[in-house]
C-alpha cells in the first residue's frame, strides 16, 4: 500500500511540476556539456569533421567601465545642455563641432583633479576629455590644466586688424577658432563693448575664449532740453558731455547719476539691466540761474597751453567758468600732456597743473604731434566718411551721440567705436568697431534687428563689413554646423 502511494504521489508532483523536470534535464544537460569541455571528452575526436566556431554577434552595447574611454580631446565647451544631458565641444584643431552625451557615469573634475559638479563648467570652458567614439559618450571631463585664464577684466583692448588682445602689459594672440560667449550663447566678436568685464581662457600666446562677466545695457535721456551742453556723470568712472537724443552704453549695475548744466541739475539714481535700454526722466531737475566761479590756474611750466573746454585761455589772470564739470586740457612741447575734468561749484578757486617732461626727442616728437591733433577740430582723416548702409531705417548712435537713421554716415575718425543700432519694436544691438586711419571711406553692414518678441537668446547673425571697393562678408566656412567627432 505504502508503495502505491508513493507513486501516486509521485505522478500527481510530476504533473504539477512538469515544466520544472525539463527546466532541470536541459540545464543538467548544459552542466554536462561545460564539464565535458572543461575537463575532455573521452569519445574519440573525428579530425575530418568540420566544427562549427561560434559566431561574434555584434549587439550595439558597449561597457563603460570606470576610467574606460577610446579617444580624447582639448576642446572649448560651446554649449551645455542639462535636459538632454548632452555637451557640445569645438575641436581646436579642425574648427569641428561635435556633441556627446553623459550620464551618472561621467566624471567632471577641476584643473587639479578634485571632482566637481556641472554647474561649475560653462560655456567657454578649455577642457580635457575622454569619451567612446562610437557611442558619443562623455567618459570623463576635467578643466584643462594647460589652460590660464584672466576674470573679471576691465581695462583691455581688443585689435581686430591685428588679431590681438592687450590686458594690461601682456598681449595675446586672437586665432580664428577664439569662441565669444555670452549668458551661456555664443555671440559675434563686435558683439562685444568696450563697457563690457571680460574673462579670457587661453593655451600658450593665444586667447581661446572670452566670456562676457558684466555686460551692458542703454541708457537714453528724457526731458533733457534744459541740459543739452552740459554735462552727465555715471557712477565713478564715465563723464560724457549730454547731446541731443543721446544713447549711453552702460555696464549693467546700478549707479549714481549727476546731471549738471550752468549751475542746473541734480543726482538720480538708475538701473542698467544687460541687453535692456533704460529711459532716465531728468526733467524735474533744477533749472537755476547759470552760477560762476573764478579759477586760479598755476602753471608749470609757465608757457603750457591750457584749452578749457576746446578753447585756448589766457591763464595769466583768473578764469571765470559757469557752475558744473569742464574738460580741462594742458601741453607743451617737451612734455607729456594731461587731460582731465574740473568741477566748478565755488564762487573762487585754485587749481595747480604740472607737467611732467618726456624722457627723450622721439617721445617729445610723438607728443607733440598727438597732442596738436587731439586739439584739432578736423583731423587728417576728417575728409572720409564711414557709412552705415544696413539695416535701413534704423537710429544710429556713434560714442552715444546720435548721427541719423540708416543709410547714413559720420566722420572717420581712426579708432575704436561705439555703434548702437536702435528701432522702435526691435532689440537694441551695439558693435565695437575699429576705423582705420586709411585715405578712403569705410562701409559697415550689421545685421537686421530682432523684433522683441522673438526668442532674443538666440546666437547673433554673423556681420558684414566692406571697404568702398567692395563688400566682404566675414565667414568661416570651414566651421560648419555638422558634427564631427573630436580627435582619437
Amino acid at each position: 500500500m505504502v508503495k502505491v502511494w508513493e507513486n501516486k504521489k509521485h505522478n500527481h508532483m510530476t504533473k504539477r511540476t512538469g515544466w520544472t523536470t525539463h527546466a532541470l534535464t536541459a540545464a543538467l544537460t548544459i552542466i554536462t556539456a561545460v564539464s565535458l569541455a572543461a575537463c575532455g571528452s573521452t569519445e574519440p575526436q573525428n579530425s575530418d569533421v568540420p566544427t562549427e566556431s561560434a559566431e561574434r554577434v555584434d549587439i550595439g552595447f558597449v561597457a563603460v567601465g570606470p576610467g574606460g574611454y577610446d579617444s580624447a580631446d582639448t576642446p572649448i565647451v560651446l554649449n551645455i545642455d542639462k535636459n538632454g544631458n548632452t555637451l557640445t565641444f569645438l575641436n581646436l584643431d579642425r574648427g569641428k563641432t561635435y556633441t556627446l552625451s553623459m550620464d551618472g557615469t561621467t566624471r567632471l573634475y577641476d584643473k587639479y583633479g578634485e571632482s566637481i559638479s556641472l554647474d561649475q563648467i560653462a560655456a567657454g570652458d578649455i577642457v580635457d576629455i575622454t569619451f567612446y567614439k562610437g557611442t558619443r559618450h562623455l567618459t570623463s571631463m576635467q578643466l584643462s590644466s594647460q589652460a590660464w585664464s584672466r576674470e573679471s577684466v576691465e581695462q583691455y583692448d581688443i585689435n581686430t586688424m591685428r588679431s590681438e588682445v592687450t590686458i594690461g602689459n601682456d598681449t595675446y594672440n586672437i586665432s580664428r577658432n577664439t569662441q565669444y560667449v555670452s549668458e551661456g550663447r555664443l555671440i559675434e566678436q563686435m558683439d562685444l563693448n568696450a563697457a563690457d568685464v571680460l574673462s579670457f581662457q587661453g593655451i600658450n600666446s593665444t586667447v581661446l575664449s572670452i566670456s562676457v562677466e558684466r555686460g551692458h545695457g542703454y541708457l537714453r535721456l528724457a526731458n533733457d532740453e534744459q541740459f543739452v551742453g552740459g554735462w552727465i556723470e555715471i557712477g565713478q568712472s564715465e563723464i560724457r558731455r549730454i547731446t541731443e537724443d543721446m544713447l549711453l552704453t552702460v555696464p549693467e549695475g546700478s549707479y549714481q547719476v549727476n546731471i549738471s548744466h550752468n549751475g542746473s541739475g541734480g543726482v538720480k539714481r538708475v538701473v542698467i539691466n544687460r541687453n535692456e535700454e533704460t529711459t532716465l526722466d531728468i526733467g524735474d531737475l533744477e533749472v537755476a540761474a547759470p552760477q560762476t566761479g573764478t579759477v586760479l590756474f598755476a602753471l608749470s611750466p609757465s608757457n603750457l597751453e591750457l584749452y578749457i573746454d576746446g578753447e585756448l585761455m589766457d591763464a595769466s589772470q583768473p578764469i571765470t567758468l559757469v557752475y558744473g564739470i569742464h574738460q580741462m586740457i594742458a601741453r607743451a612741447t617737451g612734455y607729456q600732456s594731461i587731460t582731465q575734468y574740473l568741477r566748478v561749484g565755488q564762487a573762487s578757486a585754485a587749481i595747480d597743473v604740472t607737467l611732467d617732461p618726456v624722457r627723450n626727442s622721439e617721445d617729445n616728437s610723438s607728443t607733440s604731434s598727438s597732442s596738436e591733433t587731439s586739439t584739432t577740430v578736423d583731423t587728417a582723416t576728417s575728409q572720409y566718411r564711414v557709412y552705415v548702409d544696413a539695416p535701413e531705417g534704423v537710429e544710429v548712435y556713434v560714442d552715444g551721440n546720435y548721427v541719423g537713421i540708416s543709410p547714413c554716415n559720420f566722420r572717420k575718425d581712426a579708432g575704436s567705436h561705439t555703434i548702437i543700432l536702435r528701432k522702435n519694436g526691435y532689440v537694441t544691438r551695439s558693435y565695437t568697431i575699429r576705423v582705420d586711419s586709411e585715405d578712403k571711406d569705410i562701409t559697415f553692414s550689421f545685421a537686421d534687428l530682432v523684433k522683441n518678441e522673438s526668442d532674443a537668446t538666440n546666437p547673433s547673425e554673423s556681420l558684414t563689413g566692406s571697404a568702398n571697393s567692395g563688400k566682404q562678408t566675414e565667414t568661416d566656412e570651414e566651421n560648419e554646423s555638422e558634427e564631427e567627432s573630436g580627435s582619437e
